[in-house]
């Protein structure tokens, strides 16, 4: 039973860390561009060669 009561809280703090990430990628608008992204994978510029 100790190590729940000390597992709980730390599982809710990682969940809220979580959370609080996925709320800051959604408010500095890295999912504006889905479609766009998807098309800027396939195309191929003068500097996408291997190195």
């Amino acid at each position: 039973m100790t190590i729940f009561l000390m597992l709980a809280p730390i599982s809710i703090f990682i969940a809220l860390l979580g959370l609080g990430a996925f709320w800051w990628t959604l408010r500095s608008g890295q999912y504006e561009d889905p479609t766009g992204d998807a098309n800027r994978i396939l195309n191929v510029g003068p500097d996408d060669g291997p190195l």
